[in-house]
């Protein structure tokens, strides 16, 4: 799956070099150089994040976490999930890494299905910080509160799927 997936970018890499190619040579140029910087900017952000990650996961004692968010902790620990990926600050490197210590660490998977969602979709500091900012208050809040049941349906669909 891993290699599907690889392969999948690669060619959706190379499909947006083209369109670039036929734009012209510079476009290339300017893309493969911004590309790159990013790149470098991102990869220590990327590398603290998993490595970080790995040692938070073994830091955490499994006792602590079962019964708060494990497989067994159920609706209470979908909750407890929700609310903590609404309060986490922070980008993808955070959001994500947290999730994966959190598996980690015996987390169960619909719990940190409804942390990740939660964290995408209504995450307290992007509401307060860019969000009403930037929008009207009265529409940000209106897309919050629909959104507030979705982390409990993903949860739950994971739920039914079975363990993944």
């Amino acid at each position: 799956m891993t290699l599907a997936i690889n392969l999948f970018l690669w060619g959706v890499l190379a499909v947006l070099v083209a369109v670039a190619a036929r734009r012209g040579r510079v476009v290339v140029q300017q893309g493969v150089r911004d590309g790159a910087l990013d790149f470098m900017r991102l990869l220590p952000r990327i590398a603290l994040g998993v490595i970080g990650s790995g040692y938070l996961a073994e830091m955490l004692p499994r006792e602590f976490i079962a019964p708060w968010i494990g497989p067994e902790s159920g609706v209470m620990g979908v909750v407890i999930a929700t609310l903590g990926g609404a309060l986490t600050p922070g980008g993808p490197v955070v959001g994500f890494s947290i999730g994966a210590a959190a598996l980690k660490g015996g987390a169960g998977a619909p719990q940190v299905i409804a942390y990740s969602t939660a964290w995408a979709l209504y995450a307290i500091h992007r509401l307060l910080i860019w969000e009403v900012p930037l929008m009207p208050a009265r529409i940000v809040w209106l897309r919050a509160a629909v959104s507030i049941p979705l982390p409990f349906i993903a949860a739950a669909g994971a739920m039914l799927l079975g363990k993944p």
